[in-house]
């Protein structure tokens, strides 16, 4: 039996069609029992052919059953036309791709390899692998419902993270293939996330650094490349792109249209794969549906045949990789770039802003910048800029900055079947993100921990997130020039932080700077004490208190200090020395504000209007917080 008592359906390799309808049939049944049981009434998946649920996408219509789950006014107004605007842009973007591939002379295979050297693809290897990465980021194919590829949560424009300033506002994570499924975490920028290393637990410093996504649980254990592996989550996360089995991607994969530059790098025969006649059903049922029973690989393939499928995915990952390690994505054409080469001077603020990163604000000690860090007064900094790699202003750690919790976040409300059956957050309000915590006991949410020797350290890394690079953390498209709300200029929301409890550069530093004075206070986001200000005066209580990053809190920076801070900040987006790739995308609007008539139009007061209380918090769930070895001391 299934979810929700659904019967499993069990599939083999010699489907035949007479098989294939009993399949269908099964889906349609479950999808009667699940109305019958008080759930969303839909049908379960669609069979119209592929030409059909095309049209369907260019009208704005969703493939799947809506689920919403939500208390009213919680996702924004305007979500499903951004949703549409961003599907157009990324058909731009990926139609000058499939242009650039097409104009690139094929790469030389050498029929005879001169000594021993290993296969390179001579002349145009390297741009057709970037090439190969870029048309697989774009293509909405690789998710069940063809409406979402990977770069629906993650545009050029934005520094590759999330291009709607009404989610980031908002409900933090993206709705995935079925709408309105979403995560419980910001999108993470994949600028310059390729130079992480893998996962490694420094013994001497008692430290974990490298991985990717924010908890790290792509750890780079098995290809040796973090970034390669973070790729690899998104196509069969339920909540996102949503494949039921990670063959889907090989599946969809021969039938792109890049389908030859996929074969001409990683050979002529590696995308043939004897797929079972029901494939296409699978693939086009999103993944958690209780119709699959909890099996994670419903496509029945041989031995042989899984391990080619998994060989692909391993093929989609470096190539993604490729392109993300690429000049058009981790560029470093920013002003800091420039003025390290003395081709900018910084304005007055902007240097003051420097000196202070390095200095009394203390950024430098994670964000690493390639120089020293002066915390004392009169403390001079001799140290020099490391010449060898430009700095990419991350220490590749993680820690627990003490966020509280973010009640807008979508997460938390989808506590009910959707019309597959599948619930996202059974707990609620009890979850707690726990980050690198909870992937080490390999706990819900996360991913499984492939190092036993790392579960120990549970405990000590609970509420540990990645420390993001601070490159293009300003980042915007060209005609929106601020994340800072009140500046008299046209502004893109961002949001900041795993959870997105942060709304401009303004209040990340006034954050850092003021999280344990007097700000603090002993409240959930939504019931600051009156005469207070939520995010200015008043900080509601941390998430998780554990392990909690003390270098910051209590900095002591002014006003104008903290100001400073945030325009040296904005000398750290890509596309000051070169246009920045496919930056020009941009079709949404930009937003105004008038600080006469809007109490909430400054950067220290963004995103106040969209302030919701929180709940009476339940105590954490218990097989989060109860999971050995057990969080210390206990989360509240």
């Amino acid at each position: 039996m299934g979810p929700s008592g659904a019967p499993s359906i069990q599939v083999t390799p010699n489907d035949t069609g007479h098989e294939r309808g009993y399949f269908m049939r099964e889906r349609r049944l479950i999808a009667v029992m699940i109305v019958c049981a008080g759930v969303a009434a839909a049908v379960l998946i669609s069979t119209r052919p592929i030409s059909a649920q095309n049209d369907q996408h260019e009208k704005g219509e969703p493939p799947f059953p809506i689920y919403n789950p939500y208390p009213p006014g919680i996702l924004p107004a305007n979500l499903n036309s951004e949703i549409a605007r961003v599907l157009r842009e990324i058909d731009v973007i990926e139609e000058r791709a499939i242009q650039r591939w097409h104009s690139l002379p094929l790469p030389t295979r050498l029929p005879q390899r001169p000594g021993p050297n290993p296969p390179v693809l001579q002349g145009t290897g390297t741009e057709s692998i970037e090439t190969l990465g870029e048309l697989m980021l774009f293509d909405k194919n690789i998710s069940p419902g063809r409406n979402q590829a990977c770069t629906s949560c993650h545009m050029p424009y934005a520094a590759w993270s999330g291009p709607i300033p009404s989610v980031n506002l908002t409900i933090i994570a993206y709705p995935g293939t079925v709408h309105f499924r979403a995560g419980k975490r910001t999108a993470q920028r994949h600028t310059y996330a390729p130079f992480f290393p893998a996962l490694q637990y420094n013994q001497e410093q008692g430290l974990f650094f490298g991985g990717n996504f924010w908890d790290s649980r792509a750890t780079g254990y098995r290809l040796r490349n973090p970034d390669a592996e973070q790729a690899q989550g998104p196509p069969v996360d339920t909540q996102e792109m949503g494949f039921p089995d990670i063959a889907c991607v090989a599946f969809r994969l021969s039938q792109a249209v890049y389908k030859p530059l996929f074969e001409v790098m990683w050979g002529k025969n590696s995308l043939d794969i004897k797929f079972p006649p029901n494939t296409e059903d699978i693939c086009e049922t999103p993944g958690g549906a209780a119709v699959f029973g909890g099996d994670p690989e419903p496509i029945k393939l041989t031995p042989e045949e899984r391990t080619e499928a998994e060989t692909v995915y391993d093929h989609w990952g470096a190539s993604i990789d490729a392109y993300e390690q690429s000049v058009q994505v981790s560029a470093f054409t920013s002003k800091f770039d420039a003025f390290l080469k003395g081709n900018y001077t910084m304005t007055a603020d902007e240097m003051a802003g420097l000196q202070l990163f390095n200095g009394k604000g203390n950024c430098n000690s994670c964000h690493v910048d390639g120089r020293g860090t002066t915390l004392k007064p009169g403390q001079v900094d001799t140290s020099t800029t490391a010449t060898a790699n430009p700095p990419v202003f991350t220490c590749f750690g993680s820690a627990n900055e003490g966020l509280p919790l973010n009640p807008r976040d979508a997460f938390y409300y989808q506590t009910t079947p959707d019309s597959f059956g599948f619930i996202g957050n059974p707990f609620g309000f009890g979850y707690r993100d726990l980050g690198m915590g909870t992937f080490l006991r390999s706990g819900f949410g996360s991913g499984p921990n492939p190092n036993r020797t790392w579960v120990q350290f549970a405990p000590m890394v609970d509420g540990q997130f990645q420390v993001a690079t601070t490159r293009n953390v300003a980042m915007t498209p060209p005609q929106c020039p601020t994340t800072e709300a009140g500046t008299g200029k046209p502004y893109f929301q961002k949001e900041f932080f795993h959870n997105g409890y942060i709304k401009s550069l303004k209040q990340l530093v006034h954050f850092y700077n003021t999280r344990d004075t007097s700000f603090a206070k002993p409240v959930t986001s939504g019931h600051c004490p009156e005469g207070t200000i939520e995010r200015v005066t008043c900080w509601p209580m941390k998430e998780v208190p554990n392990n909690l990053d003390t270098t910051t809190g209590m900095l002591g920076l002014t006003d104008t200090e903290e100001n400073q801070i945030v325009a040296f900040l904005e000398t750290l987006s890509d596309g000051f020395t070169a246009p920045y790739p496919n930056s020009d995308t941009f079709t949404g609007s930009c937003m105004t504000c008038n600080p006469a008539t809007d109490p909430n139009c400054s950067p220290s007061r963004q995103g106040n209007g969209e302030l919701i209380p929180t709940p009476p918090l339940p105590p954490c769930a218990e097989a989060i917080c109860g999971v050995a070895p057990v969080p210390s001391p206990p989360i509240p």
